[in-house]
């Protein structure tokens, strides 16, 4: 045991593979290095601006070496900067200690150089929430924009891609767990994919807001320190330069509520991704879905060597739940701080990683969930034959149709085929003896005697292409 490292949670641990493209965004060492670079940022741009006299103008060189802290920012600079909060017991004041040293050092790359006297604008104007509202917000963009979108787009045109592949695939639907009138495989699987592009879409269309503005949002010290500026439109030139939304009015927090809007979204998304998972579960025990050994493994069960398992899809549902729980309680919860600032979303926001690597882990799942089934066409055949009441209701409605028009004998369709149909078993022979019984107009009777329920699928297949 004592070369074990163990994780206490599966996404540091069992599956920390998948998940770990996240720790890049979503970590607490990025999440110090995002603090960095806000710090960086403001400093630069109270240079640039010349927002402070008397303070000296950073060269292009002195630029470039700032913002090579946050590109190059490594394994030795976290070290540091966890001595420093160890000291200091202040995550930011850390980072910001950190830059000085950085500064302090600037001589040793660059000869001549004006960092090492610049200590006072460091942080200047900034209170913690200041560095940390904008850190989270870029990292959160990134690891959505970056990471988790690419990963469900992707899906989701697999998704599309199949849908279009079984459009025509004939399929005996299910309502209320019964027999139903007839549908493809693709439109059912087109369903899936609209429903996620509608939630994708707005994900895409989130924003990410930012405010700089002080302990209580006031701009109290700003103010008194630099009264003839104007802070306002500085700060919001600056919250924008990160390519953030500016939010123009806060307590010593950002709110929150663009974080609670997103989180949201991807919920809503999971929620649906939830619902495909244990549809395409039922497919495959069914049979309407038969999985490719190859892309499962050899082992399904440990003491039934007859059994495939469908664990994709059941793993995804596990994750997408969890993932569900941790956003739907950060979205509740990060919305409400007392009074002007509680540190209740200092610890919750640590969990953002936690509840997005569940998402990811899930849909990674249902892509190889879906890569490892085809359809089933003599099974969704032999459904198909064995249910000719389904036919039951195009008949009636043909029958009232005809008697708007003028036959005569159309009368109590519902009943009648209630009367042939429930609690009997009705085969190809029987419904078209009631069909020739009805003495339709030999068109119509024509185009009902050709109907099968393997026919019946209306505009499905023409619908599967819209997903």
């Amino acid at each position: 045991m004592t070369n074990f490292t163990a994780a206490l949670g599966p996404l540091d641990g069992r599956y920390h593979n998948e998940t770990s493209p996240l720790v890049k965004y979503l970590s607490e060492p990025a999440l110090n290095r995002a603090r960095l670079k806000v710090e960086v940022e403001w400093l630069v741009f109270l240079s640039l601006n010349g927002v402070l006299p008397g303070a000296p103008v950073l060269s292009e060189n002195e630029i470039s070496y700032l913002r090579s802290l946050v590109t190059h920012f490594g394994e030795d600079d976290i070290v540091r900067i966890g001595e420093i909060e160890a000291e200091t017991r202040h995550d930011v004041k850390a980072v910001e200690y950190f830059l000085r040293e950085k500064m302090d050092a600037a001589a040793g790359v660059l000869g001549e150089t004006s960092l090492p006297d610049m200590h006072d604008i460091v942080h200047i104007f900034a209170t913690s929430e200041d560095i940390n509202n904008l850190a989270h917000a870029l990292n959160i963009r990134d690891a959505v924009t970056q990471i988790w979108l690419p990963e469900v787009e992707n899906f989701v045109a697999e998704l599309s891609d199949r849908a279009r592949e079984y459009a025509d695939v004939a399929m005996l639907a299910r309502t209320h767990g019964q027999a139903a009138s007839p549908t493809t495989l693709g439109k059912e699987f087109a369903i899936f994919a609209w429903r996620l592009s509608r939630q994708l879409a707005k994900v895409r269309d989130a924003e990410y807001l930012g405010k700089f503005n002080g302990a209580t949002g006031t701009y109290g010290a700003h103010v008194v320190s630099v009264p003839d500026a104007n802070w306002p439109a500085l700060t919001q030139e600056f919250v924008e330069s990160l390519g953030l939304t500016f939010n123009p009015l806060t307590t010593q927090i950002e709110s929150h509520d663009w974080m609670a809007e997103l989180f949201a979204d991807v919920a809503r998304f999971n929620r649906i991704a939830h619902n495909l998972a244990t549809d395409f579960w039922t497919y495959i025990s069914l049979g309407y879905l038969k999985q490719n050994l190859a892309a499962h493994g050899s082992t399904g069960s440990s003491t039934m060597p007859h059994k495939v398992n469908p664990i994709r899809f059941e793993n995804a549902e596990a994750n997408l739940e969890l993932s569900c729980a941790l956003l739907d309680t950060l979205a509740a919860t990060l919305v409400t701080s007392r009074l002007q600032r509680d540190l209740t979303d200092s610890s919750t926001l640590r969990n953002v990683g936690v509840a997005f690597g569940h998402s990811l882990l899930a849909v990674k799942n249902l892509r190889r969930g879906l890569a490892g089934v085809d359809a089933h066409p003599q099974r969704l055949a032999e459904d198909l034959d064995g249910a000719w009441e389904v036919l039951a209701e195009p008949i009636q409605q043909v029958m009232r149709t005809a008697s708007i028009a003028g036959a005569e004998g159309m009368e109590d369709p519902y009943e009648r085929l209630k009367d042939l149909t429930r609690g009997h078993a009705v085969g190809q022979e029987e419904m078209r003896a009631f069909i020739r019984s009805l003495n339709l107009p030999a068109d119509v009777e024509q185009r009902l005697t050709e109907l099968t329920p393997a026919s019946y699928t209306g505009l499905a297949a023409k619908l599967a292409e819209i997903g």
